[in-house]
């Protein structure tokens, strides 16, 4: 696939500087591109890479002061991150070519409903009174237990296991290996002192429109009730929540990030990578938790909290600091 600059731009909605007239194969970072490629320039940190990037075409912050080179194009934007996933759309190859409709080897349980325009790959099982919208795709080796339904344009990629009951909605993506559904982590001591007893986990998880489940993550049904992922929800690969817990819109969960069961999460809540958040805790709207961190305790609306235990992030940053003074054998 080949765009002129121009074309670029008028997706981007950007502002030309140079030539206009170069013929773009794909983007690209700025050490790797070559002559035939585009990059970005989202933070002065790479401003100095692009006089000696091969890369003919630049898409650049406005806020951000690049020089102009002769053969070369700059494209001036309000925000570069969000034009390079307009880019990035252009050049996406098309999904996977299914031969059939339903894979001869695929099994797909009398009672279940498919929607018009579904898909089902090799190997992959739909069970009993499954309900699947409008243009699902199902990739191979896929399974979809008893009683669950889909949204429209919902995909499933290989090896994705939705168990019995799951509720889930449009334009959703789950990636591969992810698992959605399985037993609530409930235990407790015996009676009589020897061993452990399972607590029945007899809920299941009700998952909202455009969420999108990483590789390898994992959602558990509820104890009773559900587990809920409202619109919107973004969850990196490696990622655990446990039973009974409520995310709201828009939150989104870094690699190896993990909540224990009953977390309520607020609308736009953000979790950096590898931080957990204790059981029965309360966090609020638009928190944002830094990566390793270790929730403890409930957060209001708009913090922002970072170390084990999670607290205000300057605060714990001032602690870093003076931790570094004591480490060099300075006073306080």
């Amino acid at each position: 696939m080949k765009f002129t600059v121009t074309q670029i731009t008028e997706k981007i909605n950007g502002s030309i500087i140079g030539n206009s007239d170069i013929e773009i194969t794909g983007p690209e970072q700025l050490e790797k591109a070559n002559e035939t490629q585009i990059t970005f320039i989202g933070s002065k940190a790479y401003v100095k890479k692009w006089v000696d990037s091969k890369a003919s075409v630049a898409i650049v912050d406005e806020k951000i002061e690049v020089e102009a080179i002769e053969g070369k194009a700059i494209i001036k934007v309000k925000n570069a991150d969000l034009a390079m996933a307009k880019v990035l759309e252009m050049y996406e190859p098309e999904p996977p070519v299914f031969d059939n409709d339903i894979h001869p080897t695929a099994v797909v349980h009398e009672t279940a409903k498919l929607g018009a325009g579904c898909k089902i790959g090799a190997n992959s099982y739909i069970g009993k009174n499954v309900v699947l919208g409008n243009g699902v795709l199902v990739y191979p080796n896929v399974t979809i237990m008893d009683e669950t339904t889909v949204g429209d344009g919902t995909v499933f990629w290989p090896n994705a296991v939705i168990r019995e009951k799951t509720v889930i909605g449009a334009m959703c993506i789950f990636h591969s290996n992810c698992s959605i559904g399985s037993d609530g982590f409930g235990f407790r001591p015996a009676e009589n002192g020897q061993g452990l007893v399972k607590v029945p986990q007899i809920g299941n998880v009700v998952i909202g429109n455009g969420v999108e489940i990483g590789s390898n993550s994992s959602i558990d049904r509820a104890k009773f009730s559900s587990t809920i992922l409202g619109d919107g929800c973004k969850i990196d690969n490696q990622v655990q929540i446990g039973h009974n817990s409520v995310l709201g819109r828009s939150c989104i969960m870094a690699g190896a990030s993990g909540l224990a069961g009953s977390v309520t999460l607020g609308d736009g809540v953000i979790i950096g990578g590898g931080a957990r958040v204790k059981d029965h805790i309360t966090v609020g709207s638009m928190v944002t938790i830094g990566a390793n961190s270790g929730v403890m305790s409930n957060l209001e609306d708009g913090a922002t909290v970072l170390g084990f235990p999670a607290a205000n992030s300057r605060e714990t940053l001032k602690l870093w600091a003076q931790l570094r003074k004591i480490g060099k054998g300075k006073l306080l």
